[in-house]
């Protein structure tokens, strides 16, 4: 029978009864501890400004919700369920930056699973949520689009226009600097790739609409009890991301950091998030989200191939080359990772990781595996 932990105790197996190497193992750790993150803790940059707006024109309120200081680097290695290692402090609640988007994409599965969204490829605006979808332009964006990056939404939320993001390069650095801001030319729903905030943050504000209770407690009862997570990680809004529902105040809640606020989480609960997508949806019996949507979310986008529903992809092995093709992610600037690979049942949380050195970490944890 698979292992999954309890709500009070998760058990720890040496790494050589788990068939892992205990010292490529222990090597991989001290890699990851000797590649911090270059982000300060306090996430202030040399200009004094917060990171997440580093490459934005300076504006009065540019950053909308709470920041706290980061811890230094930690993580777990699970194998079947198991942990394998950990080091740090994986109890720590930290910011989690785009992680938030993963959590996001099973939010979206749960409104599946409930018949909330029909259709990945309807239109959002068939829903009649708000005026959001009203325009020529925003009328055909679906579910679809806005889930794989492909919307080319337009518009404003939060203060924040759609344009701020516009050509923001991922492959240049953690949050994307050189041409980001400067107008472009927008393409038809569905045509072009871009990996863009405000319109994960439409996404978010839909199914808030959708739910009509805020994600985070739909998260709680729907995800994070059942599997046993602690009651002390938060899911922060901007401080003017809050709309009227059913006549109740409710906060829409961001898909990551880039202006503060996010989903804050220690390592251990991250962790128990990886397993549970790794099982299929599972949790020791009890469906959680369909089996069927966690194979949706490893879909390659036809316009980017290493990016499925909110989740990164290793299609063709081109992100992570000492990875299995099949593993996959949840990715966050700072560098935030819940690293899965189902053929070898590992999941790998690691937080606080220089971006650059992630692929190495992962070539020595693959290292340790034996037979």
């Amino acid at each position: 029978m698979p292992y999954y932990p309890s709500r009070d105790r998760w058990d720890a197996q040496p790494p050589a009864e788990l068939g892992l190497s205990p010292a490529r193992l222990a090597a991989a750790i001290e890699y990851h501890r000797a590649h911090e993150s270059r982000w300060r803790r306090d996430f202030i940059t040399a200009s004094g400004r917060y990171i997440g707006v580093a490459d934005e024109p300076a504006a009065p309120g540019d950053v909308l919700g709470p920041v706290e200081p980061r811890g230094g680097p930690n993580g777990l290695v699970i194998r079947g369920g198991r942990i394998a290692a950990e080091w740090g402090d994986t109890e720590r609640v930290d910011m989690t930056f785009s992680v938030a988007k993963s959590y996001l994409a099973v939010l979206a599965g749960i409104a599946v699973d409930r018949g909330l969204i029909r259709d990945l490829d309807e239109p959002v605006s068939a829903c009649a949520l708000d005026d959001g979808f009203d325009s020529p332009r925003n009328r055909a964006i679906t579910w679809r689009h806005l889930l794989q990056q492909t919307s080319e939404w337009e518009g404003a939320l939060w203060d924040k226009p759609d344009t701020i993001d516009h050509n923001r390069q991922l492959a240049q650095s953690e949050l994307g600097f050189s041409d980001k801001g400067k107008r472009r030319a927008l393409r038809a729903p569905g045509t072009y790739w871009e990996y863009n905030d405000v319109r994960v943050n439409r996404l978010s504000l839909s199914l808030l609409r959708l739910f009509r209770r805020p994600l985070a407690d739909v998260l709680r009862e729907a995800v994070m009890d059942p599997i046993g997570a602690s009651g002390r990680w938060r899911w922060e809004p901007y401080r003017n991301s809050w709309v009227e529902i059913d006549g109740v105040r409710m906060p829409s809640v961001p898909g990551g950091s880039h202006w503060g606020g996010g989903l804050w989480m220690s390592t251990r609960d991250h962790a128990r998030f990886g397993l549970l997508v790794q099982r299929g949806g599972d949790w020791g019996g009890r469906r959680i989200v369909s089996a069927s949507w966690i194979d949706e979310l490893r879909q390659p986008c036809a316009l980017n191939p290493q990016y499925g529903l909110l989740w990164w992809l290793n299609t063709g092995r081109l992100s992570l080359p000492s990875a299995p093709e099949t593993s996959f992610a949840a990715r966050g600037a700072g560098s935030n990772v819940i690293w899965i690979d189902p053929g070898h049942e590992l999941v790998a949380v690691i937080r606080w990781i220089d971006n650059g050195h992630v692929e190495g970490f992962l070539r020595l944890v693959l290292e340790s595996v034996e037979g």
